[in-house]
């Protein structure tokens, strides 16, 4: 294939996948194969809504070297792999699909697939051994895995997924269909341990809560709302509303215009009075974060972007809307050095520096919560090493400064 007909089919592909939820933000990356010995890969830290063919960087298969400023993706090393064990293979697609991720947490191959799924993807998906994100023990465990299997995907441990096909269109074929096999897996767990059927992955909730949740918390329920820090005020709006604004006076606590979200303003406030660096806040109610709430458990990383993203772990507090001092305080020092918390039968606050940021919060928050559940219910609960956890927490906080302050 010319290469400038490569760097424009993954643009297309970018589009696509995001449009299609396989991949999100800026995470995860694509190849597409030249020749024997190159092939053209995303660069790093680049929305895929942003790429021109002069940021698609071309990659030689040998040793991964390139020419130009364009960095390329930290994950070329597993595409190049990918590309000289696998002949036949013209499109990688490297994801952190959900459904996918929660399986990686389980260290579990997945096995007798079949029918339709197993005529895309093979008999089986193999699990590749952890490695810390862009490094040669990543790459390690994806030859391992690749090398033991004739599958076109395989998961990463407590990471993600990588997709392979003769063309664009089987890539992104295995990639969705991956989902469904993943989703399949853990309906059947949770039809092998209740004797139900279960129709959606929500269904596990009120298993896995029911089973592990020790005593029942006592912080009442509340509605979810944002907010967003407007230099000495902040205005807040129920997530789920009609858009009505309330504006808050962050020192005094004052209502400056609008009713509303009355249960949440204390801690809204007490958050941008306590953390600079915060100026957006999002209160997600998803199913899953709910559910993990409900456990009263502090959270370990199973995956890595939760780590990266969220915090070294996240902690639990009750918040109680007619106690609002006392709570928020105790919410608020759980929070430290983090971007989310669990709050006790509410779900999760996300917080960062903008909007933009607190979505990419919550949607690694939410994520990491159903992987979370999912773990509990397959009792294969094996966190990501805690010195591991916070080198990548600091790395992606540094990291992520510098392409801020750019």
């Amino acid at each position: 294939m010319e290469i400038m007909e490569a760097k424009e089919l993954v643009i297309k592909a970018g589009i696509e996948l995001l449009n299609e939820g396989l991949i999100v933000r800026t995470w995860g990356n694509i190849s597409c194969r030249v020749s024997d010995t190159q092939f053209v890969i995303t660069p790093s830290g680049i929305a895929y809504e942003d790429l021109t063919p002069e940021k698609i960087v071309l990659v030689n298969v040998a040793d991964c070297t390139y020419d130009g400023d364009v960095k390329p993706s930290s994950e070329k090393g597993i595409h190049a792999a990918c590309y000289s064990l696998r002949p036949e293979v013209n499109f990688v697609i490297h994801t952190h699909q959900v459904n996918a991720s929660i399986v990686s947490a389980l260290g579990l191959d997945i096995n007798n697939i079949s029918g339709e799924d197993k005529d895309v993807i093979g008999d089986n998906v193999p699990i590749a051994a952890y490695g810390l994100p862009g490094t040669g023990k990543l790459k390690k465990g994806v030859i391992a895995a690749i090398t033991r299997s004739d599958s076109k995907a395989a998961i990463m441990a407590h990471h993600g997924a990588v997709c392979m096909g003769t063309s664009y269109e089987d890539a992104k074929d295995v990639a969705s269909r991956l989902e469904d096999v993943c989703e399949k897996y853990v309906l059947a767990k949770y039809n092998e341990l209740t004797g139900s059927i279960g129709e959606k992955l929500a269904d596990i909730n009120d298993f896995v809560v029911g089973k592990y949740a020790k005593k029942a918390l006592s912080a009442p329920e509340f509605p979810a709302c944002k907010s967003e820090r407007d230099g000495s005020v902040f205005n807040i709006s129920l997530v789920d509303g009609d858009g009505a604004v309330t504006r808050i006076d962050i020192e005094t606590g004052n209502v400056i215009a609008g009713d509303g979200c009355e249960e949440s303003i204390e801690l809204h406030r007490a958050v941008y009075k306590k953390r600079e660096d915060v100026n957006f806040i999002y209160h997600s109610k998803n199913e899953y974060a709910v559910a993990a709430s409900k456990l009263g458990k502090t959270m370990k990383p199973l995956l890595d972007d939760f780590a990266q993203l969220c915090g070294p772990t996240v902690r639990h507090a009750a918040y109680n809307p007619n106690d609002t001092l006392k709570t928020s305080k105790k919410v608020v020092k759980k929070l430290k050095g983090r971007n989310a918390v669990l709050l006790d039968n509410n779900g999760a606050l996300c917080v960062a520096s903008n909007e933009f940021d607190a979505g990419a919060v919550e949607i690694v928050m939410d994520k990491g919560c159903k992987t979370y559940i999912g773990a509990k219910m397959f009792e294969r609960f094996k966190p990501i090493n805690p010195i591991e956890t916070r080198l990548m927490r600091i790395i992606y906080l540094k990291k992520y400064s510098k392409q801020a302050g750019k």
